[in-house]
């Protein structure tokens, strides 16, 4: 059981870190979750060991705090998108989905395979370079104020495929792995599960809204619609995880019903000191996960310099295809914006170590690449939009 003070304590560390991290960060005009990682991999046990791994371990108060704060965010991502605005860039997203989980399965196994794992390890490994993190991007795209971009929906919608594709992917390696066998009739029914939760939710929430959004008010606490639109967050969350996506998922469809309500606004000012709280942790723990001791050797460094730019080059190339009728310079944003693994990444290397496909070292260069992608992902993002819009770059989404 833990003891109380040692929590509070912990949380303190967090929280004060990720002010630090961020502040610095924008201080030197990159964005502040950048800071914020950083900040992590200070706090952990690769540096000053203040952060132990026992204390973010899965189900502990620090790992649920990054939990919700990470749910919480893609729910304001989702107060700020409108199903309208996905359904025109509904063609371009899937292609960049699709694409962006291909090339980056290919060349991971590819690379796997060359470096003498068998084939299943192979395909286990390439799973890691495959699942992008929409909670990175979507907080540089929040910060820059470039939810509205044509990219950025691009970005979000295929996020959304994306995470479906990538849990089938790491089904059918489990499978393999396991000796289970693949089993096409399971992976149709995961996958029929997956697009019908997305579509009956996606569609059928954002008509019931737009028909009577009324009713959040009722109750006589004055803060009614945020707590009830807060419930239906969790609940989504959680009912996203039966259904074998991301809570992140179910997160982002409930901001994205709450965005056709009359009170959409209200909601995000009232959403904004639950996100400044926690969604710092998310990104602080997911920096404290990474022990910089098992990358020591030139060996280990090369292995994952090889690892984060097949990383980095597969999304690119993926995203940058997908995305190419929207032209070259917005095919380069929505690469670069599939690009981070970030806690995806560190999800899959966990469950290659407890089934012993990968040792330590592996394990780390693995997790190491999911940080690394979503450290150098953000300030090149950033830069990209920002010069999109000083060249007055807006392009518009076929109706």
């Amino acid at each position: 059981m833990h003891h109380a003070s040692d929590i509070l304590f912990s949380l303190f560390i967090v929280f004060l870190a990720a002010q630090l991290g961020g502040e610095l960060a924008q201080r030197l005009k990159l964005p502040g979750v950048v800071g914020q990682i950083a900040a992590g991999c200070a706090i952990g046990p690769s540096l000053l060991g203040w952060i132990t791994p026992a204390q973010v371990a899965t189900g502990t108060p620090l790992d649920v705090l990054a939990e919700i704060g990470v749910v919480l965010l893609l729910f304001s991502v989702g107060l700020e998108t409108r199903l309208d605005d996905l359904k025109k860039v509904g063609k371009v997203a899937v292609l960049v989905g699709v694409l962006g989980v291909l090339v980056p399965f290919g060349m991971g196994s590819l690379w796997a395979h060359g470096s003498g794992f068998s084939w299943d390890k192979s395909l286990f490994v390439a799973a890691a370079f495959v699942a992008t993190s929409a909670g990175i991007t979507a907080r540089v795209l929040q910060e820059l104020g470039a939810l509205q971009r044509i990219e950025s929906k691009v970005i979000l919608g295929a996020a959304v495929i994306d995470d479906i594709l990538a849990m089938l992917l790491l089904g059918v390696v489990v499978s393999l792995q396991s000796g289970g066998g693949f089993d096409p009739a399971h992976l149709l029914l995961v996958l029929a599960g997956a697009i019908g939760f997305i579509a009956v939710i996606g569609w059928g929430g954002t008509r019931v809204m737009r028909w009577n959004s009324g009713w959040l008010e009722k109750p006589l606490d004055p803060h009614s619609p945020l707590v009830i639109v807060l419930a239906l967050c969790l609940g989504l969350a959680w009912l996203s995880t039966l259904v074998g996506l991301a809570a992140i998922i179910g997160a982002f469809l409930a901001g994205m019903i709450a965005s056709e309500t009359r009170q959409q606004h209200t909601l995000e000012q009232q959403a904004m000191p639950l996100l400044a709280l926690l969604t710092p942790f998310f990104f602080v723990i997911t920096g404290s996960k990474i022990d910089l001791h098992e990358l020591a050797s030139p060996a280990a460094l090369l292995m994952l310099a090889a690892v984060t730019a097949i990383a980095i080059v597969s999304k690119l190339i993926g995203g940058w295809l997908g995305a190419l009728s929207l032209g070259r310079r917005s095919a380069t944003i929505v690469g670069f914006g599939m690009v981070p693994r970030g806690e995806v990444g560190v999800v899959i290397a966990s469950l290659g170590l407890a089934a012993g496909v990968f040792n330590d070292r592996i394990y780390a260069i693995i997790v190491a690449m999911s940080l690394l992608t979503a450290m150098v992902t953000p300030p090149l993002l950033a830069w990209l939009l920002r010069r999109a819009g000083r060249a007055g770059v807006e392009p518009q989404a076929d109706a």
